[in-house]
């Protein structure tokens, strides 16, 4: 991963939505890994929930196995709940990074940080676990700067920054409150020591605003609209598209 720019992390929760509506095994979650990595992705993201309503445990296990295989220098994140099922994957694999989301375990989708003024205690140690297994842990945050000390001290290595408040204010007046608003929370987060990752409904569009805007991101991580987009562009178009989007001054 080039430390100088960007890196974009695919996350592939979708295809094995699709998937798991048949019992053909069709789309390939590992056929889909592989199309954009060498198409130039950098890492691929999953998030297996505790109801294995799209990734499944046995999808994790391949994911990192072919990485490990194949792609030594691609990074694999893996997203959860550190209180539901997520230290299971990280204790047996020792992905190189993972992220804690505060998710309910029926929740659609992730739709707010953590609240560290009342969780921080509480997800401190398993931090420290996961540290002592090798392992970078992001926390997914809302743009709150003042947030961001807390997250260093709980003993995170990185911040997931909330995107969708910036995604649904795109093309409106709010727009450029909201950019601020990240920016000044990615200042925080590096002031703190803090390295600086985003995601949720970013796409095509609205990306390469924000990471010119936001000062620091090292990693994006997208799904849902990367997925969408490859249904018609295909997978190696499509993460061309989003590494242009990246590059672009």
């Amino acid at each position: 991963m080039n430390p100088t720019r960007t890196a974009l992390s695919v996350n592939l929760n979708k295809v094995a939505l699709v998937r798991n509506t048949r019992h053909l095994g069709i789309p390939s979650v590992a056929r889909a890994a592989t199309l954009c990595l060498q198409a130039g992705a950098h890492g691929v993201t999953v998030h297996p929930r505790p109801d294995e309503r799209h990734i499944r445990p046995q999808d994790v296990r391949e994911l990192h196995a072919l990485l490990r295989r194949d792609w030594p220098r691609a990074e694999f994140n893996i997203e959860g709940n550190p209180f539901h099922n997520l230290m299971e994957f990280v204790r047996e694999l020792r992905p190189h990074q993972c992220t804690f989301v505060p998710d309910s375990e029926g929740q659609f989708t992730s739709d707010h940080g953590w609240d560290l003024e009342a969780d921080g205690e509480r997800v401190k140690p398993l931090i420290a676990e996961a540290n002592a297994l090798g392992v970078r842990v992001s926390l997914f945050m809302d743009a709150e700067p003042r947030a961001m000390a807390l997250a260093k001290a709980v003993g995170a290595d990185r911040v997931e920054l909330y995107t969708e408040p910036y995604a649904a204010a795109w093309g409106t007046p709010r727009q450029e409150e909201q950019l601020e608003r990240f920016a000044a929370a990615a200042r925080a987060a590096l002031d703190a020591g803090l390295g600086v990752n985003a995601g949720h409904d970013l796409n095509r569009e609205n990306l390469g605003a924000f990471v010119r805007r936001v000062p620091g991101v090292s990693e994006v991580s997208i799904g849902h609209a990367l997925i969408a987009d490859a249904l018609e562009m295909g997978y190696a178009a499509t993460v061309r598209a989003y590494l242009e989007a990246l590059a672009a001054p």
